[in-house]
């Protein structure tokens, strides 16, 4: 808009301001919340006393070829993209990102970070890296810019066989855990830990996470995709399927579904 004399009138700059300013918002809460997942899969490796589903993977995949644990992760992270195509998913900025940033990320973290001797510490460890995947995950999925490789794996196979989030997530997780572990990965108390820790914590931080940082973020997608998915399910007779309804395009763009590995 402009003014009498030729000038932009203070509408037409704070109408683009505010977009400047969420999309600044987005793409540094995707770059943080990816370089912290990075760092917290690291110093599970460190902690040695467990990895979650994926990176059990990774770790095997690595111990068997040479490749480092971030090559790996890269190297599945393409693989699953691959898988994609047939489920037609369209990978977002964040995708991309996702794939580079955490391969870099957890090798340089891993240079960086000894590995404990003490039990103690270890374990000290171990549910600092949990707490920090937690927060990463709520910063990059907060960002909206693109769902993980495998999370959009998980939520396009979900589409496409009508099966549960649930069963679907379970039976890919299960899969590249037992894979991992044939491979060498490392299984323990903390595979467990994070199990059974990560879902409440990322529920706990997007909870204190202030109001006007989730309604610029991909959360606020998240939260009215689970209402939309709660309003079908309540119209739906008993016994009924529930295969494609909003929830499930929602899940095109969001791996929101679960936490769990980030990509």
């Amino acid at each position: 808009m402009t003014n009498v004399g030729g000038g932009t009138s203070p509408a037409g700059r704070s109408g683009r301001a505010p977009r400047v300013g969420r999309g600044a918002l987005r793409a540094t809460a995707l770059l943080v919340g990816l370089c912290g997942y990075g760092t917290s899969m690291a110093m599970m490796v460190r902690a040695g006393l467990g990895l979650d589903p994926w990176d059990v993977f990774h770790q095997g995949l690595a111990l068997q070829t040479g490749m480092t644990i971030g090559t790996a992760s890269a190297v599945v992270g393409v693989a699953v993209l691959l898988a994609w195509i047939p489920l037609r998913n369209r990978p977002g900025i964040g995708t991309i990102a996702n794939v580079i940033v955490i391969a870099v990320t957890v090798d340089v973290a891993l240079l960086l970070i000894p590995a404990p001797t003490s039990l103690p510490v270890r374990i000290a460890l171990m549910v600092a890296a949990v707490v920090c995947n937690a927060i990463s995950t709520v910063l990059y999925i907060g960002a909206g810019l693109g769902p993980g490789p495998r999370d959009g794996l998980m939520t396009g196979l979900v589409v496409r066989t009508g099966r549960s989030v649930r069963l679907v997530r379970t039976t890919i997780e299960v899969t590249v855990l037992l894979v991992g572990w044939l491979l060498g990965g490392t299984v323990g108390v903390g595979t467990l830990l994070y199990a059974l820790g990560i879902g409440p914590l990322v529920q706990l931080f997007v909870r204190v996470t202030p109001r006007r940082v989730l309604a610029v973020s991909g959360w606020a997608r998240v939260e009215s995709a689970h209402r939309a998915v709660d309003d079908v399910r309540d119209e739906q007779p008993p016994g009924v399927g529930f295969a494609d309804g909003p929830g499930d395009r929602a899940g095109r763009e969001n791996a929101a579904c679960g936490p769990g590995h980030s990509g």
